[in-house]
């Protein structure tokens, strides 16, 4: 299977620090950038998951007044359909110095599981841990369960991106099969929580970015390596993103702040 760049894109989403593939499943363009380097791309991902959010009642999650300044996000992936719309994104947080700058230890602050799952960030933390917030999939796209696939299959891109071994993310617990499709395993010595409400029950998931293959389909491991070999390319033009990482300066705030 052959994934491209992206030759045609959108002006306002082209220029400095933008990373660009196909997904062949859902048919659409992901970009990926840095929110300082694509404002009007980034206000759009935003917008769109606000609007997602709101139609579950669940928009207090999202933090957007904390999030909106693109601070506390270093890498955000942002899917965009034929007609130019963008339909699907997840931002992504880290790598982390510190298991208390991770957003999930507030979702389970008071809760079974919080003193494990700390445990869990801080082992990981030496070999690179980033987190995935504000992932969101437009209820109008046709292609809802492809681009499901591609989001789960960001948080490989994303921790590969940023120098990390593991991407992790809480999610609801209906949707752990989906996540694995995608090669993310659930640690179900952690007791689900009900966030961001009593309607959920939230788990966390891992993606290990060097065993991913062993749990993950067939299919979707395809697609993660064209995706991959596409982004390794493509991010030799981004030394000012590779700087950041190495002198660890990218995604310090944490606590999606």
């Amino acid at each position: 299977m052959t994934v491209e760049v992206v030759a045609v894109a959108p002006a306002d989403f082209l220029g400095r620090g933008v990373l660009r593939y196909y997904d062949t499943q859902s048919e659409c363009a992901f970009f990926v950038s840095e929110p300082g380097a694509q404002p009007v791309l980034w206000r759009r991902y935003l917008d769109g998951a606000l609007d997602v959010y709101r139609c579950f009642g669940v928009e207090h999650a999202l933090e957007y007044d904390a999030v909106v300044d693109g601070r506390s996000t270093s890498l955000f992936f942002a899917a965009v359909d034929s007609a130019g719309d963008v339909v699907a994104g997840v931002r992504m947080q880290g790598p982390y110095t510190a298991a208390g700058q991770a957003h999930a230890l507030l979702e389970w602050a008071g809760h079974a599981g919080e003193s494990d799952l700390r445990l869990m960030i801080a082992d990981r933390i030496p070999e690179g841990v980033v987190e995935a917030k504000g992932a969101w999939v437009s209820r109008a796209a046709p292609p809802r369960a492809e681009l499901s696939a591609a989001i789960s299959r960001a948080v490989l891109h994303g921790a590969r991106l940023l120098g990390a071994r593991y991407g992790f993310a809480t999610a609801a617990s209906i949707t752990a099969g989906r996540h694995r499709e995608c090669g993310a395993v659930l640690d179900e010595r952690i007791p689900a929580v009900p966030y961001p409400d009593d309607r959920y029950r939230t788990v966390p998931l891992w993606w290990d970015t060097r065993t991913y293959s062993a749990v993950a389909e067939e299919s979707q491991r395809s697609l993660v390596v064209a995706e991959q070999e596409v982004l390794a390319v493509a991010g030799a033009g981004l030394p000012e993103l590779r700087h950041r990482v190495a002198t660890g300066v990218v995604g310090g705030c944490g606590h999606g702040r």
